[in-house]
């Protein structure tokens, strides 16, 4: 990681590059449990977590909410002329990038570039980004986790984009698809996102679900194939939601997206990037949701944030759950980590948290969240009983008849004379109580 990059003025004055102090530190701007270089089995923190920041919160969310506009005013977007204020805005970007110390970042196009409703000069203003992103990445080592699009706040993308009823619009989408991979071809991203965010409907009455699905597929595959057509070597992820701006989203959640991928026969390049936020909302758990990806062999990458249940809709809070953490990186230890995916903070502070300095903090706690995560997942799997007692668990099916079950060798009929042989069934509890206490165990060690 190169020294904190600051271009034609400071952003954030009077904070250097973060520190890791320990649990014992009361230092608000100073990491407790997220040390990068420390090593957790065969790999570093930071390379288990591969932490990333968010173009869109972090730099462009000025507070609004349903009720109200902005909250705070961002010295970055302080000229009149849109250009200019992207190349501000990425100078603050890449300032804040180094001096937390993250090696990563994730953006849409119109995040880092002006948009446009003329073709040539919304491509003409990504390009000159990209080009301008490009410089800053080799000054300061910072890297592309994602890249993706925004098809879903533009009006003309009000009933959909690629699974939109007009085929104009679909078109259209394919403008800044195309324009998006370029720039994370440009700028070595590991993987490339597609948020349905209006990929859904409001009604069934006006609604040929079947058709509009169809058209997602093959919007997809040819996304897929022309990425890897300019050398796109990377992830495509998929990131489901159930609902949000659409009443119903055909991303609805980790499942819904596995049976479409393999339905389409897209499974091979696409993965799943998991939002907790998003999870929530589907009625499930982050862990959950997490599981069932992996279940697929899809869980690509990771968006870190959390709801609120009171609220019930999508809050993106920043994530400090230390049980979600944990369960998280349980998932992700067991399938033996998500490189080239990382853990993405699509997360923004609170509209009353109104100072620069509140951003730092945000983040510091999301990372300090997942790293004692990481510690207390790897020492449950690696040092506790919690391996042991699931296996045994299910060690009827390690031998004899249940072993010949699982490899199919037993029909229905032998089952039943199998029940039939061996009477009622003792109880087995499954002592859940046992494995939440585990849990706190190692996470209050």
């Amino acid at each position: 990681m190169g020294t904190p990059f600051i271009g034609k003025r400071e952003y954030f004055p009077g904070i250097g590059r973060i520190p890791f102090e320990g649990p014992a530190s009361d230092n608000p701007l100073a990491f407790k449990h997220y040390d990068a270089k420390r090593k957790i089995g065969d790999r570093t923190m930071a390379e288990h977590l591969r932490f990333a920041v968010c173009y869109w919160h972090s730099f462009g969310n000025a507070g609004h909410d349903p009720f109200g506009p902005g909250t705070r005013v961002y010295p970055w977007d302080a000229d009149a002329a849109p250009l200019v204020r992207a190349e501000a805005r990425m100078d603050a970007a890449f300032e804040f990038f180094t001096k937390l110390g993250v090696p990563y970042y994730c953006f849409h196009d119109i995040d880092m570039a002006p948009d446009d409703d003329d073709v040539g000069e919304y491509e003409a203003n990504l390009r000159h980004m990209v080009a301008l992103a490009r410089e800053r990445q080799q000054a300061t080592g910072v890297r592309l986790l994602w890249g993706t699009a925004n098809l879903f706040s533009h009006p003309r993308y009000m009933n959909g984009a690629a699974t939109n009823p007009d085929f104009a619009v679909v078109a259209r989408a394919a403008v800044q698809v195309k324009a998006a991979l370029d720039a994370t071809v440009e700028l070595g991203g590991s993987n490339y996102v597609f948020w349905g965010g209006r990929e859904g409907y409001a009604s069934l009455h006006n609604t040929h679900m079947k058709r509009e699905l169809d058209h997602f597929a093959r919007f997809l595959a040819m996304a897929r194939d022309y990425g890897r057509s300019i050398g796109f070597e990377g992830v495509f992820l998929i990131e489901p939601k159930p609902m949000e701006p659409m009443k119903h989203q055909y991303d609805f959640d980790a499942a819904t997206v596995a049976g479409f991928l393999h339905r389409h026969g897209l499974a091979q390049d696409f993965k799943l990037n998991i939002e907790a936020n998003h999870a929530t909302l589907s009625g499930h758990t982050f862990e959950h949701d997490l599981q069932v990806a992996s279940d697929h062999g899809l869980l690509g990458s990771i968006d870190a944030n959390r709801g609120n249940a009171q609220n019930g809709w999508d809050t993106d809070q920043f994530p400090t759950d230390l049980y979600d953490a944990v369960g998280a990186m349980l998932v992700v230890l067991r399938q033996g980590g998500m490189a080239p995916g990382g853990l993405n903070f699509d997360a923004k502070v609170r509209r009353e948290s109104t100072d620069g300095e509140d951003l730092f903090l945000a983040h510091i706690g999301g990372m300090d969240a997942f790293a004692r995560g990481l510690e207390v997942a790897h020492a449950l799997l690696t040092r506790s009983p919690l391996e042991k007692w699931r296996a045994e668990r299910y060690a009827s099916f390690d031998e004899g008849a249940g072993r010949d079950f699982e490899q199919g060798r037993f029909s229905l009929a032998q089952l039943r004379d199998f029940a039939a042989g061996h009477g009622e069934p003792a109880k087995r509890s499954g002592r859940q109580e046992c494995y939440e206490n585990l849990l706190n165990q190692y996470l209050l060690r």
